[in-house]
């Protein structure tokens, strides 16, 4: 190999595994996104948030606020986890196209998918969210709210709220400016009403949280990591994408998202299985050997959790 191409890649790579480090500070202070916008290929934008868990410095702003550019209007994927970081997004938006904002899609019922919509109602916009996803924001939405004021203190101002006008079941197509939008629940997966957004002229999916990279993926107590595995290898693997816009981290290709998702899932799920066939107790299973995902961010705060959690599920399979 050519000694001045390996030093090159190895920065890059060095760069890149800086940028995915949760203890790097706010990269856009002048915002409050915790990143300004990147076009991943023509016409498709990501603010890509912090691999971290929310919190004040980074506003909230931990997950990937994507939009599209279609030429008769903009088409936005996530509120954002507040009024204030919404507007965040607007403003970076305006200052690249004096096209309006015309559809929010909330990418599933969580926080920094939701919180944003009250902004976007003021400004007149369609929101538009799986039934799951809705349902989420109708029996939970005050408890979302109060858990982002907590964290978010004087940046929540403004906040409140807003369940999505529009919902969609299994999926919602339709064309703007000559692109082609197939709005997916391709089955369960990380959280209720899981969305992807499929651009098949251009390849893309803006995946949501059913594909993870950077960080460790957090297993929910409800969580079927069974259905997830067979919804991500039939029919997300199925449409072919050759970008990825995941729910958290940079865009990437299938490849490294299926690395860091199914296959951490089919890895925990094998050393759960087996301590349960050797009758091991809960107590023990949060100590199974995750250390092949150790560099993953966030693993601190979730490997404990998540081998808890799929013993729990995989006792009773």
């Amino acid at each position: 190999m050519n000694t001045r191409f390996a030093l090159t890649s190895a920065l890059v790579l060095a760069a890149v595994t800086a940028q995915a480090s949760e203890d790097i500070a706010d990269k856009y202070p002048q915002s409050e996104l915790y990143d300004k916008p990147v076009e991943v290929i023509p016409h498709v934008f990501s603010a890509i948030g912090a691999t971290a868990p929310p919190t004040y410095e980074n506003s909230g702003h931990n997950n990937n606020l994507s939009f599209v550019i279609t030429g008769d209007g903009v088409v936005v994927i996530n509120g954002g986890a507040s009024a204030r970081l919404a507007r965040a997004l607007h403003d970076e938006i305006k200052a690249i196209t004096d096209q309006p904002v015309k559809l929010v899609i909330n990418e599933n019922g969580q926080g920094h998918a939701v919180l944003g919509n009250s902004y976007w109602a003021d400004q007149g916009v369609d929101i538009l969210a799986h039934a799951e996803a809705i349902e989420e924001v109708e029996e939970n939405g005050d408890f979302i709210l109060q858990g982002m004021q907590r964290y978010n203190r004087d940046k929540a101002e403004g906040t409140r709220v807003v369940v999505p006008n529009m919902s969609f079941d299994d999926e919602y197509a339709f064309t703007l400016g000559e692109v082609e939008f197939h709005v997916l629940h391709l089955g369960p997966a990380h959280g209720p009403g899981d969305t992807q957004v499929w651009i098949p002229q251009w390849g893309i999916v803006i995946a949501g949280d059913i594909a993870f990279h950077e960080r460790m993926p957090p297993i929910f107590a409800d969580t079927c990591t069974s259905c997830w595995i067979e919804t991500f290898d039939g029919p997300f693997t199925g449409l072919g994408a050759t970008y990825v816009i995941p729910g958290h981290g940079h865009p990437t290709n299938m490849a490294q998202v299926t690395r860091y998702t199914t296959d951490y899932l089919k890895d925990l799920r094998a050393k759960i299985g087996d301590h349960i066939d050797e009758g091991g107790e809960l107590a023990d299973a949060y100590y199974i050997d995750q250390s092949n995902w150790a560099h993953l961010d966030t693993f601190e705060e979730l490997a404990t959790k998540n081998a808890g959690r799929v013993f729990e599920e995989m006792e009773w399979e």
